[in-house]
């Protein structure tokens, strides 16, 4: 009988909360939080500088701001790739393209990561992507096409490496 009065005052608590929470404006979910915006600014200066471990901590910083921050998954990767590390970079550009798949940049930048790590058949997949999404004429296909010759280039004027024998 002591706890009678807890009820109105609990519902009128929720009732509260309810209120605030209609009444908030909706956030969208395509606008990045300014502070991740800032720390990704950071970063692509870090990178532009040659920095790529200061780049990543600000891209990382940019991440834990806003998730969503596909830029800044994009920019991850691509200082992983001037640390000479394409397979961490293949996985960042997917960490991007599982936010937007149709992000052009990450399907170029993990397209040519990939033929960094000698998988140019995935890399045809990606640049089959590019082409499915621009419907005129498109600068990432035409790179990521260049990079994809360069390499089947390079691969074909190398000699063919002896086969180990294996030991019994």
């Amino acid at each position: 009988m002591r706890a009678s009065w807890l009820l109105p005052i609990g519902l009128l608590g929720i009732g509260l909360v309810a209120s605030v929470a209609v009444g908030a404006p909706p956030a969208g979910d395509d606008v990045l939080k300014p502070l991740s915006v800032q720390m990704a600014t950071r970063g692509e200066a870090a990178l532009t500088k040659g920095d790529a471990a200061a780049a990543i901590d600000a891209y990382e910083a940019a991440l834990a701001a806003d998730p969503k921050n596909v830029g800044a998954f994009v920019g991850i990767a691509r200082a992983y790739e001037k640390l000479g590390l394409p397979g961490k970079a293949v996985k960042y550009y997917r960490e991007a393209l599982a936010l937007n798949p149709s992000d052009l940049t990450a399907l170029e930048g993990q397209g040519k990561a990939l033929i960094a790590r000698g998988a140019t058949a995935r890399a045809q997949v990606n640049l089959a992507r590019i082409k499915a999404l621009c419907k005129a004429d498109c600068s990432a296909a035409a790179r990521l096409q260049m990079a994809l010759n360069t390499a089947t280039t390079t691969a074909a004027a190398e000699p063919a490496k002896p086969a180990v024998a294996a030991k019994n």
